[in-house]
């Protein structure tokens, strides 16, 4: 019996080593191609950023890309250097595996301490691996957020008023967000991504579910999020002042006007609405009729 136990050992152990063997190949592969795609970012910000003629009532020609989606980057980076005073810190929720957000351009290019933060294991592993190494500033955690798990967020904050903090899940954004501003939370730059599909007037969100997850289906990748008037309704409770959405309408952004010159403040001209560029293309029909696919959906009147 003994000899039998020592050989399903040996076996196991066989089988353990060839897994080990095969996966440090993939994950080299992965690894490279990653810092590929970090080069490519910091080039393509390196390249376009000073190509924008800026005007600082026009948030528009602030806008470039490097690790943001669409000209994030851009609009974070020109309003922290307009901050009166700054902590260099940063707060992102729905961080994913750091290649593509609204962080990572702070924590690498700028080398921003801050926290990264992601519901998925896999992701949040990665950019942990990623990410760390290059900026021993940056901690990134598994965390899925309800309303009652929002003080966790403020527990790991380094400030309680980052610089900047970016705020995407794909689902209850809106629930997140006033649990955080009900919190000892108070950023001096709030990035939230809205949904365009709910129309630029309506003030709606989907109704707060703790496990509710973006289905990635046919009407379904609709369904989520809250609209920009909701977003405005609730930053406005809070003195927060709308600055713009960017220009491929997928966040918007809202700063804390005492930290910055009333002048700029003041000079804002903004786009107050946009809509999804990417949801467009996808359903070949605008806004409105988006709404139609989903207008029997339940929904959550914000008011003021």
């Amino acid at each position: 019996m003994p000899g039998r136990l020592v050989a399903i050992l040996q076996r196991l152990n066989s089988s353990r080593n060839r897994k080990q063997m095969l996966h440090q190949p993939i994950k080299y592969l992965k690894q490279l191609r990653s810092l590929q795609r970090i080069n490519i970012a910091l080039t393509k910000a390196a390249a376009t950023a000073p190509l924008r003629l800026i005007d600082p009532t026009n948030p528009v020609s602030w806008e470039f890309s490097g690790f943001s989606q669409h000209g994030e980057d851009g609009i974070i980076d020109y309003l922290t250097r307009q901050l009166k005073t700054s902590n260099r810190y940063f707060v992102e929720i729905g961080a994913a595996n750091g290649l593509e957000n609204n962080s990572s351009w702070l924590a690498l290019a700028r080398m921003y301490a801050g926290l990264m933060i992601d519901g998925d294991p896999e992701e949040s592993a990665w950019c942990r691996y990623l990410v760390v190494p290059m900026n021993y500033g940056v901690e990134v955690n598994h965390m899925f957020l309800t309303r009652e798990s929002v003080k966790e967020v403020a527990a790991l904050s380094l400030h309680k008023n980052p610089d900047m903090f970016s705020l995407d899940i794909d689902g209850n954004d809106y629930f997140i967000a006033e649990a955080l501003l009900q919190s000892a939370m108070r950023p001096k730059i709030w990035v939230v991504e809205y949904n365009s599909a709910f129309g630029p007037d309506r003030s709606v969100s989907i109704p707060y579910r703790e496990d509710f997850r973006l289905k990635q289906e046919y009407k379904l990748s609709l369904y989520c999020g809250c609209s920009i008037t909701a977003w405005k309704k609730l930053m406005a409770r809070h003195d927060y002042e709308f600055v713009t959405v960017d220009s491929n309408g997928v966040n918007a952004f809202f700063i804390d006007p005492n930290e910055f010159d009333p002048d700029f403040v003041r000079g804002l001209r903004g786009i107050g609405f946009r809509e999804n560029l990417s949801h467009a293309r996808e359903y070949k029909a605008h806004w409105p009729e988006q709404f139609e696919l989903i207008k029997d959906f339940e929904f959550v009147e914000i008011g003021v």
